[in-house]
């Protein structure tokens, strides 16, 4: 009978240790965002934190961790313990680091766990609004005359707008003259100004100045015509297939927490990602709702690392 009881000892005990064990979030998580409050991304992580909160119980705050175009953030979420008390609001600019940044300090492949995409918004080409340039067959035209007869603005070297530029331009087989900024807003300004030509921005970025007859949007890099800006082709439609991207945000945690934790924050994002409040709140900031979970944003952010490595060859980018 002892010998029974103690085989059936550890088999009897798993229930109550299974049970024992605190259900995720038992505490506070912390959110860490690349970038400087106001921005796309913090905005997404805000607003979906908000509702995390709300929906399992525990604070989700977000703190803003900038410096080194994303690395400090990226690299403190990667150091992070993986116990579920640290998340990553990840973005499109962490597939171009690899391309632009040498040594980067962590395994880009394999530091974090995607757990879902939460918003996206595609790129658009601009110009100030009494451009010379009328469609973007215009502006490719006047590009293939050569010697940089056309320039652009972004907000710095190796941006996400000058990695868009430069896949549209590689597809376009034109050469233009990069005029580099401090920020995606002296590139927009710089436009209406007329002091360039064209610059790479988000509906969210250059929508407001589109309404109010500043700017002008000569293509989209979409799939399809944004519902957001109907009235803008897209690239595809000028027979440029590949010019398809944009910004992008969803969720990470460090490679290494376990299973249930990745299951329950994907699932409770989607969930997130289906109320009419958040879809109202993505559409105001020119953002279209994602929703892919672990395994299509895993992909996504593979597909998209080795695309703009491609895109950084053909350009000659230099790794700093």
């Amino acid at each position: 009978m002892d010998l029974t009881r103690r085989a059936l000892g550890p088999l009897l005990l798993s229930p109550v240790l299974a049970s024992a064990q605190p259900a995720w979030p038992s505490r506070a998580v912390r959110v860490i965002v690349p970038w400087a409050p106001g921005g796309g991304v913090d905005i997404v992580a805000r607003l979906i934190s908000t509702r995390l909160s709300e929906t399992l119980g525990q604070p989700f705050t977000v703190e803003n961790r900038t410096g080194g175009g994303g690395i400090v953030g990226f690299q403190e979420a990667a150091r992070a313990a993986p116990d579920g008390a640290t998340l990553l609001a990840i973005d499109n600019s962490y597939t171009m680091l690899p391309h632009t940044t040498a040594n980067l300090p962590w395994d880009v492949a394999h530091a974090f766990r995607p757990v879902a995409l939460a918003a996206s918004g595609p790129f658009m080409l601009v110009v100030k609004a009494d451009s010379r340039f009328r469609t973007l067959r215009d502006l490719i035209d006047a590009a293939k005359q050569g010697n940089e007869a056309v320039s652009f603005g972004t907000g710095g070297s190796g941006s996400s707008p000058h990695f868009m530029t430069e896949a549209f331009q590689q597809a376009a087989g034109v050469k233009m003259l990069h005029v580099p900024f401090r920020g995606g807003a002296q590139a927009m300004l710089a436009v209406v100004a007329g002091q360039v030509d064209c610059s790479m921005a988000t509906i969210s970025a250059a929508g407001s100045s589109i309404a109010g007859g500043q700017l002008r949007a000569l293509a989209i890099g979409a799939q399809a015509r944004s519902p957001l800006m109907p009235a803008v082709p897209t690239f595809i439609e000028a027979g440029l297939a590949g010019v398809v991207g944009g910004i992008w945000a969803g969720f990470a945690f460090p490679a290494g927490t376990p299973e249930p934790i990745l299951a329950k924050l994907e699932g409770a994002v989607q969930a997130i990602l289906r109320e009419e409040g958040t879809l109202r709140r993505l559409a105001e900031q020119g953002l279209e709702p994602g929703g892919q979970g672990r395994e299509d944003f895993a992909n996504l952010i593979a597909q998209d690392t080795q695309r703009w490595g491609r895109v950084a060859a053909a350009a000659h980018f230099e790794r700093q």
